[in-house]
């Protein structure tokens, strides 16, 4: 059930980082069980690391506190609407329920090409953002197919 006071969290991440020192103006919260298990914001140029959103931030601590990859029942708090990234990792980590404030079209505004990548996406993967092509699947089947008959399976 939504809770403001997270929200508001999540926005004094994001305002923490407005001069852009870390990154951009981007901050989360996740939440288990009523209780704050990570806090983060967008460390893209402190962490050197395109991937370091604050979402996957998050993401990295509350896996780390929870001793766990997997977030069933975690609750996630943002300041803007999740990149594409962020949203699969969002998902890939189990997290059905998130709360955002800001807009893709918001952070567009701001300079962010969150939108543009969503447009990418339901272009089909088609555009000059990016050339995606399929090689070697011959090749690499293999390790999926040997995973398949694999013990331990992650999900």
């Amino acid at each position: 059930m939504y809770q403001k006071s997270f929200m508001n969290i999540a926005n004094q991440e994001a305002l923490a980082n407005v001069n852009g020192s870390d990154g951009g103006p981007f901050g989360c919260v996740i939440v288990k069980d009523g209780e704050i298990v990570s806090r983060a914001h967008n460390q893209v140029l402190v962490d050197r690391d395109p991937t370091a959103h604050g979402e996957i931030t998050a993401i990295r601590k509350a896996g780390q506190v929870l001793d766990t990859h997997d977030l069933s029942g975690c609750e996630l708090y943002t300041s803007a609407m999740p990149c594409p990234m962020c949203l699969s990792a969002i998902i890939w980590a189990n997290i059905k329920q998130v709360y955002y404030g800001n807009t893709a079209d918001d952070a567009a505004a701001i300079g962010f090409r969150d939108a543009a990548i969503y447009d990418f996406i339901n272009d089909g993967l088609k555009g000059k953002m990016l050339t995606l092509s399929q090689h070697d699947r011959d090749m690499t089947i293999g390790a999926f197919k040997a995973y398949q008959t694999a013990q331990k399976k992650l999900y």
